[in-house]
């Protein structure tokens, strides 16, 4: 059973490729945050495929799809929507907004407010919103990528470490290498090729995928292991401050699903080892004392210092 789902993983990861080309890593980290049940947050530069890969995996996974452009004058209701009045009826009748949809981007998540921003934050939370004392839920599944430029440029509001918290993942797209480059130079282009994808795993299985995550066995000493890890960042004089709970409870859920997709049943170091960065890199903060020019990794310093399960 475990090879049948990793062939189906490979192949959807296999077509997400054909259009986002030599990122097969991002990819694999962007399903693994689906499958966890998770939210993205793609952090890069304009221009290198945070949008397009979006637009991919909801191809690829079939699901429904809205893109929300994130600006200085977005409302909370231009998110989760409106109740307006019907004269007929003499009521309130709620029309939903682009939230409820199983694959919402959040583009430039930082150039809205804060208020704008804590909208869809408590929908990613809570799952549900609440409208004039009615509950909607939210679709099953619901996936939210954000994106987000670098914060130095102009006009932005930077995410605060509580709701930067809320990301399971956070990822960088980065440059393409030369040969990926020439490739799109070469190519069609990206939104043709998108317009003729086609779904590889239906919605059904989609959820039967992200059921089985939490069946990927976790042994005593891979959560020892974990727990090293997570008590490390809490102790070492290098970190603000260290990893909570939730943290702890995302790099499980990450490294099951990562290792679901390699097709096995149970958790293995490298698993954590290789969804860590994505994991804590937002969540981990250099002390000031230390100073961010010492020119040690805070991910690497972890791994490095935290030994392996004997």
């Amino acid at each position: 059973m475990m090879t049948d789902e990793k062939n189906l993983i490979d192949k959807a990861i296999s077509s997400i490729g054909e259009i986002i080309l030599g990122k097969e890593q991002p990819v694999r980290l962007a399903l693994a945050c689906l499958l966890a049940r998770g939210h993205l947050l793609i952090e890069d530069l304009p221009g290198l495929g945070k949008t397009t890969l979006s637009h991919t995996l909801a191809g690829v996974l079939g699901l429904g799809f809205q893109r929300i452009q994130f600006t200085s004058d977005l409302l909370p209701a231009d998110i989760v929507g409106v109740s307006i009045f019907d004269r007929d009826t003499n009521s309130f009748n709620f029309h939903p907004g682009p939230v409820f949809t199983p694959l919402v981007l959040a583009d430039e998540v930082n150039r809205a407010t804060p208020k704008a921003q804590s909208a869809l934050l408590e929908a990613m939370a809570e799952r549900q919103i609440t409208v004039d004392g009615t509950t909607h839920p939210l679709p099953e599944p619901f996936f939210v990528i954000a994106t987000q430029n670098p914060l130095h440029l102009i006009g932005t509001f930077p995410l605060p470490e509580s709701q930067l918290d809320r990301f399971l993942l956070r990822i960088e797209m980065g440059y393409p290498d030369s040969r990926a480059e020439r490739a799109l130079l070469e190519g069609e282009q990206r939104q043709e090729l998108l317009k003729r994808i086609k779904p590889v795993i239906e919605l059904p299985k989609l959820k039967e995928l992200q059921k089985n995550v939490d069946s990927v066995h976790a042994s005593e000493a891979l959560l020892d292991y974990l727990q090293a890890i997570i008590n490390f960042t809490r102790t070492d004089p290098l970190y603000q401050n260290g990893l909570s709970p939730r943290a702890g409870l995302a790099l499980l859920a990450v490294s099951r699903a990562w290792a679901l997709m390699a097709g096995r049943s149970h958790v293995l170091p490298e698993d954590i080892q290789a969804v860590l960065p994505s994991v804590a890199g937002h969540r981990l903060q250099v002390r000031d004392d230390q100073g961010v020019d010492s020119g040690i990794d805070p991910i690497n310093h972890l791994l490095e210092s935290v030994p392996l399960p004997a």
